[in-house]
């Protein structure tokens, strides 16, 4: 039934958030504040050992740090206690003592028929799963079979086989009851006044069941496995259950998956997901058989703030990254985008794992680009702009790029950020000379472009984006203070939730300190709370490498505290001081950006005074890290010879 806002909104202020959740879980005493209703718990909907489940009666709302669930009074019990959202509201209701509004009968009548629908396509599952392990499954479990998928895995997803028979499964659900008009409901047969008989909307193709946020079946896949069929792959009709652009397949999975992983993964299809799961990724999901939608792009932003999203390694596969570029390019807004993982060429995420295992999967995960970096590919990629007209050119199509944003202060941070690169590629680029030969830039892995011509113009390739895999060039040169800060967090964890709430929004400007620093938070919102554990998981992220140059120039530095060896009171008032600096000359860097923008699109008087100032500032915190050079060396414990 349908319930007034007003109705709802006065029974969510009757009862704290607290009191629905608290019943079960039990709060974690050392994280919680009562008194000003600030609660933390280890999540229900995930299990881990290290609270990271986190809800604020202010707000009535909650919120898992570890696998990105959250929600409201009803979403927690509908998703956790398995309630429609009647059963909710009527719950919460009587918490609050507030009696329920009078029932709208018709509304009921519908919700009792969904329930009836769900019963039958229960039914159909359990039809199809018996179909693939009879004689006639035969060919669907060769097919299976040569995909590399183990029993397990189909049993898991609950695969099956449709019959090559234009009645089977429907003689089936009408012996066992179930009423033509609720077949036709389900959308498991064709149906119509110009059909005069019904028959099965599948036959004779794989089957996969696609599951609603509950982990009921509202709809199936098939794969076709007559080379003769129509589609290869087909969907079923949209149903008072289904709307294919509102779902996504495996999201019950990979919601609980991705308490492990720390993100979820947006491949292209049904088999891509199946072999992930099967090679150890069970946070991935697919959107089904068509582009990725807005609706489908909010559902996975409920899961976690920047998902990744992966797409084949060809032409096919980067068209359809930028398509959906330019769909989230004007919804993103803080804490909500998005990062684009590009596979190897003529490789889909099944191909990959099963001919490199799950590693290589991880390494293309761990360069997934952000989303202004593969805008600024693409605009970019293979372009000369050796003459004004054609760089003026590239700095009207990131502008109306950047237009395109709804979020104001996201808009302006685009802005900002396609102005540095276009200042730093026409400015900096411009007066280096170019390199050649094997110590020069080398440009591997574009796709979408053909190869550059380094001496024809410049190619705008921004410094992020040159470790990707996309493009590669000869790494830079790793920041001291950001490695120091880095590798201290590392070598003393015990700073990490001491410091929690400035480490995990870090600002660093190194792309693989930022891979070291992500892995790191991923280790202890993952339970590791020792430095060993933390090593051992950077190296299985594949970042040992990194790890490794970072403590090299540590140690040759000297900058003693940051070490494992340094006793935590040395490295605690080291990382102090290295943080608050690092904090002060980043903050003070965008704004002396701001101020030099403001300047020249507006000569006042006011702004000049105000960029002087600026300048001032960033001089002093030049000249305080130049007297302790960065790190707290000039304190007397971290004196070593």
């Amino acid at each position: 039934m349908r319930f007034q806002p007003s109705f709802l909104d006065e029974i969510r202020d009757r009862v704290p958030i607290s009191a629905i959740i608290g019943q079960r879980v039990a709060w974690d005493r050392r994280k919680t504040n009562a008194s000003r209703g600030d609660f933390w718990a280890c999540c229900p909907f995930h299990g881990e050992k290290t609270p990271s489940f986190h809800c604020e009666d202010r707000k009535g709302r909650y919120h898992c740090f570890g696998c990105g669930v959250s929600g409201d009074h009803f979403r927690f019990l509908t998703e956790l206690d398995g309630m429609s959202f009647p059963e909710a509201v009527e719950r919460i209701a009587d918490m609050a003592g507030v009696p329920m509004p009078a029932r709208d009968e018709a509304e009921e009548r519908r919700e009792r028929e969904r329930a009836s629908l769900h019963d039958v396509m229960e039914m159909a599952a359990r039809f199809f799963e018996e179909q693939l392990q009879s004689a006639a499954g035969a060919k669907a479990r060769a097919y299976l079979r040569d995909r590399g998928l183990t029993s397990v895995t189909q049993q898991k997803f609950r695969l099956g086989y449709a019959p090559d028979s234009r009645n089977a499964l429907k003689e089936y659900l009408a012996s066992k009851g179930v009423e033509k008009a609720q077949i036709e409901a389900c959308g498991l047969v064709r149906h119509g006044p110009d059909i005069p008989v019904s028959y099965d909307w599948f036959r004779d193709r794989v089957m996969f069941p696609i599951e609603d946020a509950r982990g009921k079946v509202i709809a199936f896949g098939g794969r076709a496995l007559s080379a003769d069929a129509m589609a290869k792959y087909m969907n079923s009709p949209d149903t008072e259950l289904f709307h294919k652009g509102n779902v996504l397949y495996n999201f019950a999975r990979a919601r609980k998956g991705m308490g492990r992983e720390g993100t979820v993964i947006a491949v292209e299809g049904y088999m891509d997901v199946i072999a992930l799961a099967q090679a150890g990724f069970d946070n991935a999901v697919a959107p089904l058989g068509t582009a990725l939608t807005e609706n489908q792009l909010e559902i996975l932003w409920r899961m976690t703030g920047e998902p990744v999203l992966c797409f084949d390694g060809d032409q096919a596969g980067l068209r359809a990254a930028w398509r959906v570029a330019d769909m989230v390019l004007p919804l993103v807004q803080a804490g909500h985008t998005a990062r684009f993982a590009l596979l190897p060429e003529g490789k889909d995420p099944d191909d990959l794992v099963k001919a490199e295992g799950p590693d290589a999967f991880k390494a293309v995960l761990a360069e997934a680009r952000p989303l202004a970096d593969l805008l600024w590919m693409r605009e970019t990629s293979g372009g000369v702009f050796d003459t004004p007209e054609r760089r003026a050119e590239l700095e009207k199509t990131l502008r109306e790029l950047t237009n395109r944003i709804k979020d104001e202060s996201v808009r302006y941070h685009y802005a900002q950020e396609m102005r540095d690169r276009v200042m730093s590629f026409f400015g900096a680029q411009r007066a280096r000379p170019q390199q050649q030969g094997g110590g020069g830039n080398r440009y591997a892995g574009q796709r979408g472009g053909s190869r550059p011509g380094i001496a024809a113009g410049r190619l705008a390739v921004s410094e992020s984006l040159a470790r990707s895999a996309l493009v590669r060039r000869a790494s830079g040169v790793m920041p001291l203070r950001e490695a120091a800060l880095v590798v201290t967090l590392i070598n003393h964890p015990i700073l990490i939730d001491e410091h929690f709430e400035h480490i995990e929004e870090l600002d660093l400007t190194d792309p693989d300190l930022r891979l070291l620093h992500n892995a790191a938070i991923d280790a202890v919102a993952h339970e590791a709370e020792e430095r060993g554990a933390i090593a051992a998981h950077i190296v299985q992220a594949g970042l040992e490498e990194i790890w490794q140059r970072a403590i090299a120039l540590v140690r040759k530095a000297r900058m003693w505290p940051a070490l494992e060896d340094a006793a935590i009171e040395d490295a605690r008032d080291a990382f102090g001081q290295a943080l608050h600096l690092h904090r002060s000359a980043r903050t003070l860097h965008k704004e002396l950006k701001v101020a030099e923008t403001a300047l020249a699109t507006d000569p006042t008087d006011e702004n000049y005074r105000h960029l002087v100032e600026v300048q001032a500032q960033f001089r002093d915190v030049q000249a305080t890290e130049a007297l302790i050079e960065g790190f707290g060396i000039s304190s007397g414990r971290t004196d070593r010879n």
